[in-house]
């Protein structure tokens, strides 16, 4: 039976490099195995009023099949629809982005130049981080955006990394944070690797703060063999690394997730270009071979990779890189010329082995009841400690702990804290610091009641008395996970 592929040929380039891909694999007889079922998606359906960006025929259509292809889609800037492509991705649970950065022949870059080899895997946490865009005005002059990290994502994320390091021989992985500044998200990121770690012994795990990571692919990119990224972090490092190959035209893009995986040209719609031939198909030809090894298509996968590499090799080139005294191609006759190179392999660089296995191994699963519910702690021991309760002021830190300290006179808790941006300015502090309308204030139990066992009932009590005197832009209950803190100091703290 014919496998089922959503197939999105996107906006602007995206139908000229789509169509040139599906030239090449009718051409590899993958259409033997596989279905293209076309979905409405991008542009034209954020035009008629869908801010998702996709009919509902799409998404039907999606969950059906379980594997997109996709081309490259607009998004409205601004106001209006958010990223189709986050959509999809969180929509249909595509947690982990898998890139390979490589060197390929033909493409000329300061490291090809310099004769120093790149070849490197990111995997990005594709769901979390503050890619949930939740974001808030709190006063007239700050803004919030919540950053929300979860032990089952991380471990997602991570067991994927290392499944797909051992698959590929990769003897080393690191992990990118910023754990040193965000303690406990990144902390959690990094300590969830790092768990998942033990269970690939055979693997070595590293880890690097994101900014010396940066520094370190400009630098010696060749040191590296897999990086595992929160997401925006990712997404970033994501197209550092795409500079280091020649560009996002070089870059392919897998989003993997249980129920869903969709396979994408990562670059932009180009409409500059649009509708002249000339667009460079190579992005979303590097992910549709992906997509062959992810539905088991292994050795028409290889055949495809050869017959690139020697086409590249062979110094065929659309007008956005190679030689400039060689006559670029346009769109078609670059996959044309990919047709004429199937069979072969590439001289320059090691030929990919062409394994027999021909057929697809990819399996659809059962469409679930309900929305699957990930948990990684289950034996947890917390209890409420105090509050934070955020407001909006104009009042400086003294004169609003006078206010709030009376306030929780009747309470079981005492004000310990109070900061501003992050940064503490009562009890101590510095007249130095600026302010903005906007502070923490923090209750913690008072002395006495730290054994007490107590709900968040007193917390929200005490809410209700700070409302009267100010506005209350945000609150969170404090508490103790297994004896530990689960909140942060502040700044001086």
């Amino acid at each position: 039976m014919s496998l089922r592929i959503a197939l999105a040929p996107g906006d602007g380039i995206g139908p000229e490099i789509m169509e040139a891909t599906l030239m090449v694999l009718h051409e590899m007889g993958v259409g033997q195995h596989v279905t293209f079922v076309p979905v409405e998606m991008g542009k034209a359906v954020f035009d008629r009023g869908e801010s998702r960006g996709m009919t509902e025929a799409a998404c039907r259509t999606v969950e059906e099949c379980g594997l997109v292809l996709k081309g490259p889609m607009e998004t409205p800037k601004g106001g209006g629809g958010k990223s189709i492509n986050v959509s999809l991705r969180k929509m249909y649970g595509a947690f982990a982005n898998l890139r390979h950065f490589r060197t390929l022949p033909g493409v000329e870059t300061v490291y090809s130049r310099a004769g120093v080899n790149v070849n490197f895997y990111i995997v990005r946490e594709n769901i979390e981080d503050t890619y949930g865009g939740i974001e808030h005005r709190l006063t007239n002059d700050v803004i919030e955006c919540k950053r929300l990290i979860s032990a089952p994502g991380c471990d997602q994320v991570s067991r994927f990394a290392f499944e797909t390091a051992r698959a590929s021989g990769i003897t080393k992985v690191h992990c990118g944070h910023k754990a040193n500044i965000m303690k406990m998200t990144d902390g959690l990121f990094l300590e969830r690797f790092r768990v998942i770690g033990q269970d690939y012994r055979e693997i070595e795990i590293a880890d690097v703060i994101v900014d010396a990571l940066c520094m370190n692919l400009v630098i010696r990119p060749q040191q590296y063999q897999m990086i595992v990224l929160p997401n925006l972090q990712g997404d970033i490092v994501s197209d550092l690394a795409a500079g280091l190959v020649g560009g996002l035209g070089f870059a392919p893009s897998a989003n993997i997730g249980q129920q869903v995986s969709i396979f994408e040209a990562v670059h932009g719609t180009a409409p500059d270009i649009a509708g002249k031939g000339i667009a460079n198909p190579t992005s979303l030809l590097l992910s549709s071979l992906m997509m062959l090894r992810h539905i088991g298509l292994l050795k028409q996968a290889a055949m495809l990779e050869n017959a690139m590499l020697a086409t590249l090799e062979s110094g065929v080139r659309t007008g956005d890189f190679g030689n400039p005294a060689k006559e670029p191609v346009g769109t078609a006759a670059f996959a044309k010329a990919i047709i004429s190179h199937l069979g072969k392999a590439p001289s320059s660089v090691s030929p990919v082995p062409v394994p027999e296995q021909d057929v697809p191994t990819f399996v659809r699963q059962a469409r679930p009841l309900n929305n699957p519910m990930l948990r990684t702690f289950t034996q947890v021991v917390n209890r409420v400690v105090g509050c934070d309760v955020y407001i909006d002021a104009t009042h400086g830190p003294t004169e609003i702990a006078t206010i709030l300290g009376s306030l929780a006179e009747p309470s079981p808790f005492r004000l310990t804290m109070i900061s501003n941006r992050g940064t503490q300015v009562w009890p101590t502090g510095s007249v130095y610091t600026e302010c903005v309308d906007y502070y923490r204030v923090r209750f913690e139990l008072k002395p006495g009641m730290a054994e007490k066992v107590l709900g968040q009932a007193p917390a929200i009590a005490l809410l209700g008395r700070i409302a009267e005197r100010f506005f209350v832009t945000d609150f969170q209950v404090l508490r103790e996970f297994d004896g530990r803190p689960g909140y942060s100091l502040a700044q001086g703290q």
